[in-house]
């Protein structure tokens, strides 16, 4: 690649509104990619997570050779990510986290018929990504609550960001 460009990471536990985002994003931002890593599901071994990660990363350094950008929405973590051979092949990698309330993501998961054991594994999860963006995070993770704002809005929001480090 002459110039390296940057990769967008829209993360947050299950139940954020990361899938649900996508088309909306698609539609208002069409110069950029976005993908659902959970799309392969069923195709290859998800648990082998750093494979997995390693090909959604090589995805989108093809994508970035092509002279576009990539928005991945899925949890991935930043010590994930130093982990992947292509890592080096991005300018830098940008992470905004998705959130909702406990109750919103709770009804969001039982619609899905999660066990509760799994729901109170992702509560946890979610306050644990708030309590870290600063940490973990350069520069820190913003938040985006995902409660009782419409999807469109989301987006927009999400987009906003993304021009920041354009």
């Amino acid at each position: 690649m002459e110039e390296k460009l940057p990769l967008f990471i829209v993360t947050g536990s299950s139940g954020s509104g990361k899938t649900y985002v996508i088309s909306e994003l698609r539609r208002i931002m069409p110069e950029f990619d976005v993908f659902d890593p959970d799309n392969l599901r069923g195709f290859i071994d998800y648990d082998d997570w750093p494979n997995v990660l390693n090909i959604w990363i090589r995805f989108a350094r093809n994508i970035a050779e092509s002279g576009r950008m990539t928005i991945l929405c899925g949890t991935i973590m930043p010590w994930d990510m130093e982990k992947c051979v292509d890592f080096d092949c991005f300018r830098h990698v940008y992470y905004l986290n998705l959130h909702c309330s406990d109750e919103i993501r709770e009804k969001r998961l039982r619609e899905r018929n999660w066990p509760d054991e799994m729901i109170q594994r992702y509560t946890s999860f979610a306050s644990r990504l708030i309590e870290i963006s600063d940490e973990f995070y350069n520069p820190p993770m913003p938040t985006i609550d995902t409660t009782n704002t419409d999807v469109a809005e989301v987006a927009i929001q999400i987009k906003e960001w993304v021009l920041r480090y354009t």
